[in-house]
């Protein structure tokens, strides 16, 4: 069964900083590539920042580069999300969602997410 498991959210004032996790199990998640979303209520949920299987590749929405940096620790099927200087507009829910090609259903699982809240 699979399981995304996020966590680590929080109220931080405007300039902060706060890391999530994301503990993944139910499938091989070293060959995943795993990604970070996040959804403010009544829009739609936005791809964020993800990370590939190997190589270490990564990639940021245009609204998060040189702020928000995703990792990985394949020993411990985690996957992170470090944030600093935060501001209002990253006030959302965030989801971590994964995807391998020998598993199409994957992409559609989504745990029940981490709340940030960013506010003075």
């Amino acid at each position: 069964q699979v399981q995304l498991v996020e966590s680590g959210g929080g109220l931080v004032q405007p300039g902060g900083s706060l890391r999530l996790s994301c503990a993944a199990s139910g499938f091989p998640f070293s060959s995943a590539a795993m990604s970070w979303y996040r959804q403010v209520s009544g829009k739609e949920r936005e791809l964020v920042a993800a990370i590939m299987a190997t190589g270490g590749v990564t990639n940021y929405a245009d609204s998060v580069k040189g702020r928000f940096t995703v990792s990985r620790d394949n020993a411990k099927n985690t996957v992170y999300l470090q944030m600093n200087s935060l501001n209002v507009e990253d006030t959302a829910v965030y989801f971590c969602n994964a995807r391998w090609r020998y598993m199409p259903a994957l992409a559609n699982t989504w745990g029940q997410g981490t709340q940030v809240t960013v506010s003075s």
